[in-house]
Parts: structure tokens; C-alpha cells; sequence
């Protein structure tokens, strides 16, 4: 019959195949736990499988599943899926992409065709289960906590749940960051993370549930050697412990922080706060117990059927650590109970300074330091699991000797996880909610959600670093916010024109196939050559593109983000003009050009719009191929044009003109600080880079010149008909050795962008190659590299030498010939120069 006394978790499923069969997976008392069959609708049953097995943590798992087309067959999903196909007699194992299965779909149609839930995502099988298809198509990943180094491009770090920690480059030299550009520092899936500040390196996580040695599992990661080494401020067993009889307890996300004065000085929170000054090595105790200590609520977990203490029900301990960086030994310790905690004296005393109106049982999460000012600290918490979901933001100005809310006119019901201050603009705050991130321009009287893209999701922490803001979501990866400047120095209310200096910008080079297979239809594959990753252009409805990430991170802009404020929409032309140290014009960008691709055009909305110039010079003239069509249309789609030299580091300045006023700011580009590249060594490169883009521009033109000097003779030559036929002779001459200077300069033959094989390059392609070999690092080109173009350059001009002097003698005579027979004369001024 069916399990009686004390019952707990029951899964249920009915078959959709056999009338009357019905399964349960019953948590019960002692043997009575197991899988239970019924023929007749639950009148009657029977225990078919007590094997544990089937029962691992039943108040996460205890699922049961029929199948759509056999009867006998049974699945039964926990830490791992579990299949009969004997009416649950025995079991063998599915393995599954991810652990901790929670969810099967299976087709009433083909129950080959599934859809598996798992805590790493949502995976496909088309063969019952033999293979799935993979859980990294779906950017799902959940960070706690994280932290940033001090590389450049930087990483970003953090523990993400269900999986690895991951350390994830800021920008990658693919145009893309790839999968191949992650890390994985440790197996840390929960707490915080802290790499070290002058050896990135070396990582420190927090590993509870994801590794070996007890207690607080906390790693020390070596990526010299890729090994972990366990240094856990005590690693005392607690698997099936309960919480108040272990020495000291650790919650799944205990803190773990460098100090700010001294990089050899690491604090790990748990009951209490520890700190090692020997890598972890060895551990002191510099706080008591600073939690309420609660010993009703630490008790087993699981209840009172199935035990279940895994280490994520850990409670009464630290969930933020700070030190002062303004205060060496002023150190600062909230609790998951509602308790806030300072040291002024390294740990030898402490005094509790809680907000008196924070929730009892509060869970503390983020205690900032203003940088502004040492007596300035800011304390969010949040007290949902209550079911309380209002916002808990306070400000004490006085150490936390007395404190104020810093809620404002905070949306009600969005709870409050993280608050940061801005370093730069004081009293500009950052929080971070359920839904996403809110600022302050006020110091917490008034809140506005930032926009920008970010979707809607939990967002645990957040950084302020190298003039970004990075956000941890919990469902939707890093995001970050490049260059945050127009929060910080607008001016409210905003009703005038604000042109707004753009941060640092460092002049970088991406690898020289970045972006060459993208399509502008369907899936570009490889965002540089031999790269695998996944983009899409996606068609916005203002007529531009954007390039999708589908299992890809996206780089930050390529170049000088500039920001600038309309107070209303313009109706006239917005212009952004680049100009160098000098005041000379380098390019100008108008809304209202004709011809420009639209990421190339300013905005004119009424609001924020944000313009980035990717750091080039204009390219040069570009050859008119509607003088000359090719025999078909390309199917593939012409590349944008060659551009000029990248701006060498040094002072700039972008002027914005709207409706007839004008605003400017200055700017400094700098130089990547990987590279050892001199100043004089940027400016030969420049130079170089500079005369064949010149050179290319005079080859170019020349073509369209020859091109439209030779319509003209064709046409001169119709005219003369039969009884010109000694001065159609002279055109026709005069055409033959321009269409052989023209297929010197270029491949007359190619018909499309790929058609590059099959006859010999023109030399305006053996331009552009040289363009390439001097432009393809930041470095002054070398020697040989000089001596080519060289030759190349003379060889253009020769070329151009010979055009020249048909059009000054060859042409000049035969005009003076058609005109004696009433014929216009080839119009040479307007074939170009």
C-alpha cells in the first residue's frame, strides 16, 4: 500500500499511455521513502524502487516523469536523471550536459524528442536521451560577486551559480569575446571572488558546494600552475551538520576582500571575520561572533523526514566585508541577521552601528565607503525572504554614529542588493535591484533606473573601475556601461546643448581579420579568421543594424565614445567635428549626409545620444565603379572603403555644432599600455600609413579619371563614324594605352570582392596589402616594409606619369583635330585630377 505516517515532498505523474497508472515519488518515514505504482488511479499501490537513488534531496528534486509512448518506461530527475524501462524495477543512468535536473518535456508525438531543465539550462535531445544538445547557447550565467583586475583590456571575475567561477576579458582583439577568451579561476560557483591587486594570477574564491574541504571552502587559485589549492580558515566537515554545532560558520556567499592598504592582506567573513597575512596559509580571528547567533535558526536543515545541510543553509554570518581606504584598521562587517559592525582599531574592538531602522533579520549585503569622504558610508539591504520587498538604503555621514534612509522616492517593491557612490562625482549612487540598476544624482533623495540595454534581471553586485560600471546579473552575465561620464557631469536640470569630454580612450588595434566574415544576411561564424563565435546583424526599425551576440560577448566601442545632451529634438544638421592638437580639421561627421552608413551619422534625438569615432583618419578617394559596372553583380556585398591612419596618441578635440551653436571639448587619446611603442615610433607609422593612403588616393582617382576620359573617346569615335576613320584610329589608340595604364593600376577583370585569384593584383591592391602590413600592429613598420612601398610608389607614378602625358599631348592633339570637323573636344578638366 501507499506510505503512511509522517509524509514530506510527493512528485506525481500519469501515465498518458496505459489507463488507470499513476507514479509517485513519496518522501516518507524510514523505508517507506521510494517510488510508488498505481493501476487503478490511486485506489491501491505499490513500492516498485526504494533505492536512495530516486530520493536524493527531495525538497529540491522529487520529480517523476511517464513516458509518452511506453508504458513501462519511467524517468526520475535529481542531481542526475534516472530511466526504467521494466515499470520501475530498475533504473540506469541519463547523463545530462548539467547536474541537478529538474524539468523533462517529452513529445506526445516522439518520445525521442525531449527538452531537459537543468540548473546550467534547458537542453535538447532527439534520441531519448543518448546525447543533448549543449547549455552555452543560452547566456544564463548567475554571478554573485565580483571583482576586476588591473590588466588591460581587464577581466572581470565572478562565481556563477551551477558552475565555475569564470574570468571574462573586458574586450577581446576578435572584435568578440569568445569562449576561448574565458578563464575559469577556481571551481567557486557561490560567494565572492578577489583577485589579487598586483598579480592577477592569483585568485581567491569561494567554493561551497563545488569543492572538496568542508567548511567555508574557500581556493586559492594559481593560474601560473592552474591548480587550487584549498586554504579555508577552517575546513571542518559540515556535510549533514547543522550549523550551530560547527566552530565556525560560513554562508554559501561569505565574503572575501583584499585589504586596500596592503595587497598582502586578504579578510575572509564568516561568524566571525578572519585575516591571513601568509596567502591563507594560516588564519586569525579578529572579531567575535558578529551575527545574533540565533540557535532556533540553526538548526538541521531539511526537515524533520530527510536531513540536508549541503552548506547553502548556513545563516547568522558576515555578508559584507570593507575595509576603509581612507582608514587603515577601520574595517566594516554587515550580517545576513541585519547587523552592521566597525573596527577602528584592526579588529581588537568592536562597536555595533546597525541602522536602527533596518528589518530585524535583514540581510546586509553591501557596505560602501564613500570615497569622498571618510565618515560617508552608504549600507544596502534587503529583507524579500520575509516577503517584505521594500527598498532598505541608509547614509550615516558621522561613521555610522547616527543614519538617515537614502531611499528617496525609491521605487516601492524593488528590493535594494548593492549600493555603490560614484568615484568621481560625489553623491552620485548606484544600486543595484531585482530588475536592474537605479541611480542618484542626490545622494539618495531621488532614483531613475538606468536604461541603455540592460535587460530586465537581479543585479547582485556592481563595480566602478577603470571608468566603467560593471554589473553582475543573476540570469544574464557582465554587463558593462563604458565610460559613465554624462551621469557624472550633467548638469540638472539639462536644458541646454551638453557636449561631454570622452573618457579614457586608448587606442587599440584589433586583429587584422576582425570583422572580415561578417555578413549583413544571416550568421557570421567566425569573428576572425581560425575564431569560432556567433554574431547576427539584426535590422533595427530606425534603418540601422546592430551585430548580435549570439554566443558571444560584445566588445566596448572601438574608439572615442562621445556623449552629448539635445534638449529637443533638431530639425537642422548636427555635426561632430574631430580636430587635432593644432585645430585642424581630421574628419567631420554630419546627421545628415548622404552616403555615410548610419552608425556613421550623429544622432539628432531629443536626449542622450552617444557618437564614437573609431580613431581614423578619412581614407582615401574611392574608384566610381558605376563608370565602369561589372559584367554581373556581386552576390557578396563590397566592403566599406580602406580607412586612413589610426589618430597617434596625443591631445584632440570634438566641437558639436546644433542648430547654429557650436560646443567643444578636449580629449587625450593614449596608447595601449601593453605596447613599448614610442612616440616617434607612432608618428613614422602614421607617416607611412599617411602616403599610401595618399598614394592610394591618387591611384584612384586616376582610374576614375581614365575611366571618364575614355567614355569620352568612345563617344568621339562614334561620332567621327566611317569618314573619321584616320582620327577614330587616333582615339581608339589614345583608349588602348589608357585601358593599359588602368589594368596596371587595377585587375579590370576582377568581378567581385573574391575574385582575387585568377589574374595577377592591380597595384592598387598591392597598396592596400602594404596598408595592411604597416597598420596591423601599433608599431613603427619595418625597414623593408618602407623599401616596398617605395616601389610601389614609384610604380604608381609612373603610371599616373603616362596619363598625364596622353591627356597634356596625345589628347590635346586629337582635340584640335575633332574640333575641325565640328566635333566637341574631350572635356579633360571635367575627367578629374
Amino acid at each position: 500500500g501507499f506510505a503512511t505516517g509522517l509524509l514530506g515532498k510527493i512528485g506525481v505523474s500519469v501515465s498518458p499511455v496505459r489507463g488507470g497508472r499513476v507514479w509517485a515519488l513519496v518522501e516518507a518515514e524510514g523505508e517507506k521513502t521510494g517510488l510508488y505504482r498505481s493501476e487503478n488511479y490511486g485506489d491501491s499501490w505499490t513500492m516498485v524502487c526504494s533505492n536512495r537513488d530516486l530520493m536524493h534531496r527531495p525538497w529540491y528534486y522529487s520529480h517523476v516523469f511517464a513516458d509518452t509512448a511506453h508504458a513501462d518506461t519511467v524517468y526520475v530527475t535529481n542531481l542526475q536523471m534516472w530511466k526504467s524501462t521494466d515499470a520501475g524495477a530498475s533504473f540506469a543512468e541519463v547523463t545530462t550536459p548539467h547536474g541537478d535536473n529538474h524539468d523533462l518535456w517529452i513529445d506526445p508525438a516522439n518520445p525521442k524528442r525531449m527538452i531537459e531543465g537543468n540548473d546550467g539550462g534547458a537542453c535538447v535531445s532527439f534520441n531519448g536521451g543518448a546525447s543533448w544538445s549543449s547549455i552555452f547557447n543560452q547566456k544564463t550565467a548567475q554571478f554573485y560577486r565580483i571583482d576586476v583586475d588591473n590588466q588591460y583590456p581587464y577581466r572581470v571575475y565572478g562565481t556563477q551559480q551551477d558552475n565555475t567561477s569564470i574570468s571574462v576579458p573586458s574586450a577581446a582583439e576578435w572584435g568578440v569575446v569568445t569562449p576561448g577568451d574565458n578563464s575559469y579561476p577556481g571551481t567557486g560557483e557561490s560567494g565572492f571572488i578577489a583577485v589579487h591587486p598586483d598579480d592577477p594570477n592569483i585568485v581567491y574564491v569561494g567554493a561551497i558546494g563545488s569543492s572538496p574541504g568542508g567548511s567555508g571552502a574557500l581556493q586559492r587559485y594559481d593560474h601560473r600552475t592552474r591548480q587550487v589549492q584549498l586554504v579555508n580558515v577552517w575546513p571542518e566537515e559540515s556535510t549533514g551538520i547543522a550549523p550551530k554545532d560547527l566552530k565556525y560558520r560560513f554562508a554559501w556567499t561569505f565574503p572575501i576582500v583584499f585589504s586596500p592598504h596592503d595587497s598582502g592582506t586578504l579578510y575572509a567573513g564568516g561568524s566571525h571575520l578572519f585575516r591571513t597575512r601568509d596567502e591563507g596559509m594560516s588564519w586569525d580571528v579578529i572579531s567575535p561572533d558578529l551575527s545574533r547567533r540565533d540557535l532556533e535558526k540553526l538548526g538541521y536543515s531539511g526537515g524533520p523526514l530527510t536531513g540536508d545541510s549541503a552548506g547553502a543553509e548556513t545563516y547568522a554570518t558576515c555578508a559584507s566585508v570593507v575595509e576603509s581606504p581612507h582608514r587603515k584598521g577601520e574595517i566594516w562587517a554587515s550580517t545576513d541577521d541585519g547587523l552592521v559592525h566597525v573596527t577602528r582599531d584592526d579588529g581588537a574592538s568592536w562597536t555595533n552601528v546597525t541602522p536602527p531602522d533596518m528589518p530585524r533579520l535583514a540581510y546586509v549585503g553591501c557596505v560602501e565607503i564613500s570615497g569622498h569622504d571618510a565618515d560617508t558610508v552608504y549600507v544596502a539591504a534587503t529583507c524579500y525572504k520575509l516577503a517584505d520587498y521594500k527598498p532598505y538604503l541608509f547614509r550615516s555621514t558621522d561613521g555610522g554614529r547616527s543614519w538617515m534612509s537614502a531611499n528617496g522616492d525609491f521605487p516601492v517593491g524593488e528590493i535594494t542588493r548593492v549600493v555603490r557612490e560614484d568615484p568621481v562625482r560625489k553623491g552620485l549612487l548606484y544600486a543595484g535591484t531585482e530588475t536592474g540598476v537605479f541611480f542618484s544624482f542626490d545622494d539618495g533623495a531621488h532614483w531613475a533606473r538606468i536604461g541603455g540595454g540592460l535587460p530586465v534581471v537581479p543585479v547582485y553586485d556592481l563595480k566602478l573601475k577603470h571608468g566603467d560600471l560593471i554589473a553582475a546579473t543573476h540570469g544574464r552575465s557582465f554587463w558593462i556601461l563604458k565610460d559613465p561620464a554624462p551621469l557624472r557631469r550633467i548638469a540638472l536640470p539639462p536644458a541646454d546643448i551638453q557636449l561631454f569630454a570622452p573618457g579614457s580612450t586608448i587606442r587599440t588595434t584589433l586583429t587584422w581579420s576582425a570583422g572580415a566574415s561578417v555578413n549583413r544576411d544571416g550568421i557570421s561564424y567566425s569573428p576572425a579568421f581560425g575564431i569560432d563565435g556567433s554574431t547576427e546583424m539584426l535590422d533595427n526599425p530606425d534603418g540601422s543594424c546592430t551585430r548580435g551576440h549570439l554566443d558571444t560577448g560584445e566588445n566596448p566601442p572601438q574608439g572615442a565614445v562621445i556623449h552629448y545632451w539635445l534638449p529637443k529634438a533638431s530639425d537642422g544638421p548636427v555635426v561632430v567635428t574631430i580636430q587635432d592638437a593644432a585645430g585642424q580639421e581630421i574628419v567631420a561627421f554630419r546627421s545628415d549626409a548622404k552616403d555615410a552608413p548610419f552608425h556613421r551619422k550623429p544622432g539628432t534625438a531629443a536626449g542622450l545620444n552617444r557618437f564614437v569615432w573609431d580613431l581614423k583618419y578619412p581614407g582615401p578617394t574611392r574608384i566610381d565603379v558605376s563608370l565602369r559596372p561589372p559584367k554581373n553583380k556581386p552576390f557578396a556585398k563590397e566592403a566599406d572603403g580602406q580607412p586612413g591612419p589610426s589618430a597617434v596618441p596625443g591631445s584632440y578635440r570634438v566641437v558639436l555644432e546644433v542648430a547654429g551653436e557650436t560646443r567643444s571639448e578636449s580629449f587625450v587619446v593614449s596608447k595601449d599600455p601593453r605596447q613599448t611603442t614610442t612616440a616617434a615610433g607612432y608618428a613614422e607609422q602614421f607617416a607611412v600609413h599617411g602616403g599610401l593612403i595618399a598614394q592610394l588616393s591618387r591611384l584612384n582617382a586616376a582610374v576614375n579619371r581614365i575611366r571618364r576620359i575614355r567614355r569620352q573617346l568612345d563617344d568621339v569615335g562614334t561620332r567621327l563614324g566611317n569618314s573619321g576613320a584616320v582620327l577614330r584610329d587616333q582615339a581608339k589608340a589614345i583608349a588602348d594605352r589608357l585601358d593599359a595604364v588602368e589594368a596596371t593600376l587595377v585587375n579590370v577583370r576582377k568581378e567581385s570582392p573574391r575574385d582575387v585569384l585568377r589574374h595577377p593584383a592591380g597595384l592598387n591592391e598591392t597598396l592596400v596589402d602594404l596598408i595592411n602590413v604597416v597598420a596591423i600592429s601599433d608599431t613603427a613598420p619595418p625597414k623593408q616594409a618602407k623599401e616596398v612601398t617605395a616601389e610601389i610608389v614609384a610604380k604608381v607614378d609612373a603610371e599616373i606619369a603616362i596619363v598625364d602625358g596622353l591627356l597634356a599631348n596625345d589628347v590635346v592633339t586629337l582635340n584640335n583635330s575633332v574640333r575641325a570637323v565640328g566635333i566637341d573636344a574631350i572635356d579633360v578638366a571635367s575627367a578629374g585630377s
